[in-house]
């Protein structure tokens, strides 16, 4: 038996949740002694395997079919790679696409599908851990099976690092064309997608401590010096100061930037779930006793209108 950890692209890049994907899987090959398996179906399979020959990884499977992500296509193909590799543990990215595949590639398998999965053990069994009650809960999910598929949320692995010495090399499945009843013909931006947060280095996020929607300029002055995109947590989106797709949290966008400042943000375990993945984290909040804090690497106890200004000055000169 292996592991077997499914890839995921998007308009020609390898997304995060892949490499991450390596250690969730590496770390699972390790407990239960067996090799990990990663494929990659669809888009630029050359270059995308040799990025997900990581240390760790024993095999890449490719499957040159299309540019984007389809559905039939992706479960004729790794359900194939299931028949011949018989893994013990398929693992599938928490995302758009991933539970768009997910539920049919476990039916297809007759393997218990488990969700959103923050963390894995092996102990007599399979042991899932995720969350409840919008992120208040952690739960742990006994998978009494021998074999079973998880989908396992963006942010929570750490991306896999060095080059590996595994083979990478075209997988050999005929697809049905008869069964691929969709293609990707294009994408279209949603309404108010003016940047993307999930792409952005530095995020200054802004919380309902800023007061009111006049005052996000000093925020606005501080990301224009530092080079950063503005992002926000719920209540300022729901207020209507800044469009949804600024919103980071659990029902917004997870980040993973290199540096995070949160100004006037409480760290709801909500907002937090979709940032706690960042590098650096920056905290500035009066209150010593907000829990952002808790994550912050580093963390300023003062007025943000009094700290904003002064760090615009500094970088901004």
């Amino acid at each position: 038996m292996t592991v077997l950890a499914v890839a995921e692209h998007r308009r020609g890049e390898l997304r995060d949740v892949s490499l991450e994907l390596v250690t969730a899987g590496r770390e699972l090959a390790d407990a239960v002694g067996t090799d990990l398996h990663v494929a990659i179906v669809s888009g630029d399979v050359e270059d995308f395997g040799e990025d997900l020959n990581r240390e760790g990884v024993d095999a890449v499977h490719t499957v040159a079919r299309g540019e984007e992500f389809n559905h039939d296509v992706t479960v004729q193909a790794v359900a194939a790679m299931a028949d011949d590799l018989d893994p013990q543990y398929l693992l599938l990215p928490h995302t758009v696409n991933g539970l768009d595949y997910a539920p049919a590639l476990a039916s297809r398998l007759d393997l218990p599908l488990v969700t959103d999965a923050i963390d894995l053990a092996v102990e007599d069994d399979l042991v899932v851990t995720r969350e409840m009650y919008g992120s208040k809960v952690e739960t742990t999910i006994a998978v009494e099976a021998e074999r079973a598929a998880v989908t396992i949320r963006p942010a929570e692995w750490p991306q896999a690092e060095g080059v590996g010495s595994a083979e990478v090399a075209p997988f050999d499945v005929t697809i049905d064309e008869s069964a691929v009843g969709s293609t990707v013909t294009g994408f279209e931006e949603v309404a108010g997608g003016d940047v993307d947060i999930s792409d952005a280095d530095v995020l200054v996020s802004v919380g309902r401590g800023i007061g009111e929607e006049e005052n996000l300029d000093i925020v606005f002055d501080l990301a224009e010096a530092l080079d950063a995109t503005v992002s926000a947590s719920r209540p300022v989106v729901d207020s209507g100061w800044l469009p949804k797709n600024r919103q980071v949290g659990q029902s917004g966008k997870v980040v993973t930037p290199d540096v995070y400042i949160a100004i006037g943000i409480s760290g709801a375990v909500q907002h937090v779930a979709g940032m706690k993945g960042a590098e650096t984290i920056v905290a500035i909040n009066k209150d010593p006793n907000a829990p952002i804090f808790d994550i912050a690497d580093y963390g300023i106890v003062d007025d943000l209108f009094d700290v904003v200004p002064a760090l615009t000055e500094e970088f901004g000169g």
